[in-house]
């Protein structure tokens, strides 16, 4: 029984724990070929349509994709690269998927980045080398986590109390974050060393997370993993990510079963906005180890559009942010190696954001 079919119907709050069994047991069901079928046409489509694109601008459109593995994936550094940009890009992943189980739209990513990666450098510059390496990582992690938390349960708030559209309050809420940032890295944390240039003073070298196995990636990748598959388990197997499923599917009957739904909305938005504030510490105390304009690189809005390609699914999710990182990444092999200009990789993303969309409108045709 899925989470929709339990939704349909007068659930009592007795028999959640049974029917959230059998949601879990029926998970395995086989696969709908017919589904995958689809979803490789599109995708192929999608490769079709921009070697097209690309022909058209004067690039050899078989020469691309070559072009494109190596500066994401083969050449040296690249992979590496790639890993460490999706790490915040699959956390703020996340953080739009699960208040989407709540039948939520979290355009916020962005936002809570920024105050993730903004609490960091507090605690950063607060702390200096004045504490162990480990007690920084971890506070500027928490930091992190509890100001994404906060920033999301805002527009979660709004939703709960004043049926405020969280979409737009979370996209209005990025606006204002880049704001905060900026005046603080224009102004008090600005940089009295640098080079006149609107940042925050590096991070002292204890406070950088350290690197893992002898290469580039640092220990953010493992604590991102390790993070993700929790929330993976949790929405799988908990009462919580069973209950947000039921919400999600027809609020009337979650609260005709005794689910508080308003409750639900929020702490859905403040685990979400947790998970993209975490983001924003890691690739702050991991890459970029100074608060500068720019630091997010819009990774919240790509991660929105990993999450619509993977469907909300957790995992799904960390593997389209890892193969968007890679494409946004191949941008710069394609402008040196084949004059493009590098944001026509963007051209790519859409086409296979675009992919879900058709199969939706095929699936309700269907129906």
């Amino acid at each position: 029984m899925t989470a929709e079919a339990v939704a349909g119907t007068d659930l009592e709050p007795e028999s959640l724990h049974e029917a959230r069994s059998r949601s879990w047991r029926t998970q395995w069901a086989q696969p709908d070929w017919w589904q995958l079928g689809w979803s490789a046409g599109v995708l192929l489509a999608s490769l079709i349509v921009f070697s097209i694109i690309t022909a058209l601008l004067g690039s050899n459109p078989f020469s691309i994709y070559s072009t494109m593995l190596h500066a994401a994936v083969l050449d040296h550094g690249t992979l590496s690269q790639t890993l460490l940009r999706s790490i915040p890009i699959a956390l703020a992943g996340l953080a739009v998927a699960v208040p989407a189980r709540a039948g939520l739209v979290n355009v916020g990513g962005e936002g809570q980045l920024i105050m993730g990666a903004v609490a960091a450098t507090g605690v950063g510059l607060a702390f200096g080398s004045a504490v162990p390496g480990p007690v920084s990582w971890l506070a500027m992690a928490i930091a992190g986590a509890v100001a994404g938390a906060l920033w999301a349960g805002i527009a979660g708030g709004l939703r709960a109390v004043l049926s405020a559209n969280e979409s737009v309050t979370t996209l209005l809420l990025n606006f204002i974050a880049n704001d905060v940032m900026l005046y603080l890295i224009y102004q008090p944390w600005k940089d009295p060393n640098g080079s006149g240039q609107p940042q925050s003073k590096p991070l002292s070298h204890d406070e950088v997370l350290p690197k893992i196995f002898g290469s580039d990636l640092n220990l953010g990748l493992i604590l991102a993993a390790v993070v993700a598959l929790g929330i993976w388990l949790t929405l799988k197997r908990s009462g919580w990510g069973f209950a947000l499923r039921v919400a999600g599917g027809n609020p009337i009957a979650a609260i005709r079963a005794g689910l508080p739904v308003k409750r639900l909305i929020v702490s859905s938005m403040l685990v979400g906005g947790a998970l993209a504030g975490l983001g924003g510490a890691l690739n702050f105390a991991g890459v970029e180890t100074q608060l500068r304009p720019g630091i997010t690189a819009s990774f919240g809005y790509v991660a929105f559009l990993a999450s619509y390609f993977a469907r909300h699914s957790p995992l799904r999710v960390v593997f389209a942010s890892v193969v968007f990182s890679a494409i946004a990444l191949a941008g710069n092999g394609l402008q040196v190696k084949d004059g493009l200009d590098g944001n026509v990789v963007d051209v790519l993303l859409a086409l296979i954001v675009l992919g879900p969309l058709v199969l939706g409108v095929r699936k309700g045709r269907r129906a």
